[in-house]
């Protein structure tokens, strides 16, 4: 129970941080509380003053209650007024306050380390930036738009009461405070079910996103039915979380407004009593009864602020440790070596004993060596699981090394800026991405090109033909779930990226495996073309397509067992040579 109380006072600092940008507003909102807080608390003042205006039977002094009634009216209009330019104020500081933290967990999810989106789902971190975000926001606006009012109401009243009569006041100010005891008591329970209630909400969500994107799958096998059972469970889990949280937080407001109820009651009875002594007019007990009812409906509303802002801290504190995880991202703790290397080359990319674990149990590459040389086309084969997009993975800083370093232009990635390395580098993987934008968008992907620089990249890539044939060419909207493209298509606009700015160094991971045999061959031209004064870094499962490769490793199990160019390895009759003889694919040039 401490840790929760630690952490929710924690979440509330950080979410009063984020509001630093927004103080004028805050403080606009604060005085617009304490205006319509005194033309509320001003109303049964002369509401108690027209009453005392009826002296008897055909004895009414109408002139003091016209002007009472006067001074009643202009503070109901400035009320509603300033009620509604206040909702407008407190609207624009919550969705700053959204925008901004939305902000940040987008920039923490564009930047995270790939082994953090590996081992968590997708969709949880949709749940999170949007739905928490949403349930926090909600909380907040409700707690700006009672909160100040609620605190100015209840030293308003209290001064107004004792003015009034000191003896009711002491009854109502000893009681009402039981409601917020009993609130707060709730409180610490509400919390932690609201937080479950987040998990299980980021779970279906998750659940959700998944299998709305595997549906061919599951009904090409026929797994309708065992899907529906396992989101019915989540579903039931999720039921049960929210029901908990909402029983709690749902008792809150019925059992404080009981309790207020007594205390009203109670204040009819003392004051008509004190009435029928003459310690007070009738107007006075009208008066003081009103100021009660405004006195105990804080406690009510700070009841209903307190088990929502449990709600929305518990889902801040759930975005606020996502946030949390940019600091951490692209970390290196492995060990750099010095810069004099051993037997190092004059080459462009340099990696040095390196070594890397998908888990702490199973070392996959261990005190791995490699040089690529500028201008020189190197090619990696071997088979799957041995460690080759591993590779890859780690030159383009998507996971940190377990120790040693990896160097370009003798420089160690982690002392370079990701936008700058990653200026000189160019990739096509086996897995390819299109955004949704236009196909011309696609190509660019946020570089500046002019239309006829984008369609000479299309051209020399052959895409030129099946865009042109799109519903509107080059501005036909795409994304990865459009359907519009095929799985080739996609990869040959993905290699039309690298031909539109060609950079330095050129990796290549299966950059050819889902287009037809006649295309891939004239890529392999292009490709050639492309890297004649560049350096190239390949993965194949094709020998035919890397056949040319000034030099080809042969990796197995996380190590180079053979190296060379083709001719040579071949001529060694070692695991490349049986692997070239044992079928493994590869492209016929006389096609």
């Amino acid at each position: 129970m401490r840790t929760e109380n630690k952490n929710s006072l924690k979440t509330l600092n950080v979410l009063l941080s984020y509001m630093r940008s927004d103080r004028p507003a805050v403080f606009i909102s604060i005085l617009l509380s304490l205006v319509s807080t005194a033309a509320s608390l001003i109303i049964p003042i002369y509401c108690g003053k027209a009453i005392d205006c009826l002296i008897g039977v055909n004895k009414v002094n109408f002139d003091e209650m016209v002007k009472d009634y006067i001074v009643i009216m202009a503070c109901i209009i400035i009320f509603a007024v300033v009620q509604w330019v206040m909702g407008v104020v407190n609207n624009k500081i919550t969705y700053s306050l959204v925008r901004n933290i939305r902000s940040d967990l987008f920039d923490t999810c564009l930047g995270l380390d790939m082994s953090y989106i590996d081992s968590h789902r997708h969709g949880g971190i949709v749940s999170r930036i949007i739905g928490d975000v949403d349930q926090m926001a909600d909380g907040i606006l409700m707690a700006l738009n009672q909160f100040f009012t609620s605190i100015f109401t209840l030293a308003g009243t209290i001064i107004l009461m004792i003015s009034i009569n000191p003896s009711i006041t002491l009854i109502v100010v000893i009681l009402t405070p039981l409601s917020l005891i009993f609130a707060a008591t709730l409180a610490k329970k509400t919390y932690g079910y609201f937080k479950e209630q987040s998990e299980k909400r980021e779970e279906l969500t998750s659940y959700i996103n998944e299998i709305s994107g595997e549906q061919k799958t599951i009904r090409a096998y026929s797994a309708e039915e065992e899907v529906l059972v396992k989101f019915r469970n989540i579903n039931s889990d999720y039921m049960r979380a929210s029901k908990n949280a909402v029983f709690y937080s749902s008792l809150v407001n019925p059992t404080t407004r009981f309790i207020n109820n007594i205390i009203y009651a109670m204040v009819c009875l003392f004051g008509a009593l004190t009435v029928v002594d003459g310690g007070l007019t009738v107007g006075a007990l009208s008066s003081i009864l009103a100021f009660s009812g405004k006195y105990a409906k804080p406690f009510n509303e700070i009841s209903g602020i307190v088990t929502e802002l449990q709600n929305a801290l518990a889902c801040a504190e759930r975005a606020f440790e996502f946030i949390g995880i940019k600091d951490k991202k692209r970390l290196y703790d492995g060990h750099v070596l010095s810069e004099s290397h051993e037997n190092r080359r004059d080459g462009m990319l340099s990696l040095r004993n390196i070594s890397f674990s998908y888990s702490k149990d199973k070392q996959l590459i261990n005190d791995f060596n490699l040089d690529l040389g500028r201008n020189e086309h190197l090619a990696i084969v071997g088979p799957t699981g041995c460690g080759k997009t591993t590779l890859v993975n780690l030159i383009l800083k998507f996971y940190n090394l377990d120790s040693g370093d990896i160097r370009f232009d003798d420089k160690s990635i982690y002392d370079t800026d990701v936008k700058e390395l990653y200026t000189n580098f160019g990739l096509v993987l086996q897995d390819t991405w299109i955004m949704r934008g236009t196909v011309r968008d696609n190509i660019a992907m946020g570089r500046e090109a002019d239309d006829e620089m984008i369609i000479s990249a299309a051209k020399r890539a052959f895409c030129h033909s099946f865009i042109t044939k799109l519903p509107d060419g080059y501005n036909t909207v795409i994304d990865d779930e459009s359907g519009l493209l095929s799985e080739g298509q996609r990869q040959l606009i993905c290699i039309a990226r690298i031909i539109l700015y060609p950079p330095r160094l050129i990796f290549l991971d299966e950059a050819t495996s889902s287009i037809d045999t006649r295309t891939e061959l004239k890529i392999q031209a292009l490709i050639e073309e492309i890297t004649h004064d560049r350096s190239s870094f390949i993965i194949a499962h094709r020998l035919a397509t890397i056949k040319n490769s000034d030099r080809i490793l042969v990796m197995n199990q996380g190590k180079i067992i053979e190296e060379g160019n083709h001719e040579s390895l071949f001529a060694k009759n070692g695991y490349y040579r049986k692997m070239w003889d044992s079928g493994y694919p590869r492209i016929s040039r006389q096609i």
